[in-house]
This record gives C-alpha cells, structure tokens and sequence, in this order.
C-alpha cells in the first residue's frame, strides 16, 4: 500500500523557520513525483512546491518563491520542504502528495498524506 506522512509541523513566530518531512512507502521512488500543498481555513487548496523524480528539478509558487527550498533524500523515500521567513499568512494545513507531474503542477496528485499544521503567529 501506498503511504505518505507528514511531520515536522508546529507554530512558530512571524520570521522563523520549520522544515516539514514526508515520508513515502509503497511506491517506486523513480515512478513518483512529490508535491507540497496547503490549505488554509476558508481557503481552496494550493500548490506549494513539487520535486521531480527524474531530475530533482523543482518548482515554487510565487507566494513562497525565495523563502521555501524543497529537497529529498538520496534514496527519494524522504522529502523535505525547509520554510524560512515564516509570515502569518503561511498558517496552514500542509499535505503532501504523490503523482505526476504535470497534475502536481495542476494542483492534482494520485496520493495524499494527512497533512500536519503549521501556524505562524504575528
């Protein structure tokens, strides 16, 4: 079975930093690309951040562009999302997610974790 879980969220003050983890199982790590969205309340879903299985080339949202790097292990069964400058309008529920990456980019994924909370306080 597939599996993606999430960790590392947690709240922090305006301009700090957390680093989110997922852990993958049940997928070929050459076969899956991974996305990080959020969604906050009140708010549709959007797309974070995303790292192909291929090349590592990866992909940022205007909204965290220069603040968020995301990266994964060598073996691909860890990907991190590393959030620096945290602003209140950050706080979220953050997922990630498995599939192709052009549905990634499309918001889309064929497999989600749970999510876990960050929220940043002014």
């Amino acid at each position: 079975e597939v599996q993606l879980v999430e960790s590392g969220g947690g709240l922090v003050q305006t301009g700090g930093s957390l680093r989110l983890s997922c852990a993958v199982s049940g997928l070929t790590p050459n076969n899956y690309n991974i996305g990080w969205f959020r969604q906050a309340p009140g708010k549709e879903r959007e797309g974070v951040s995303c790292i192909t299985s291929s090349d590592d080339s990866t992909y940022y949202a205007d909204s965290v562009k220069g603040r968020f790097a995301i990266s994964s292990d060598n073996a691909k069964t860890t990907v991190y999302l590393q959030m620096n400058d945290l602003k209140p309008e950050d706080t979220a529920v953050y997922y990630c997610a498995a599939g192709y990456y052009n549905d990634l980019l499309r918001n889309r994924a064929n497999y989600w974790g749970q999510g876990t909370q960050v929220t940043v306080s002014s």
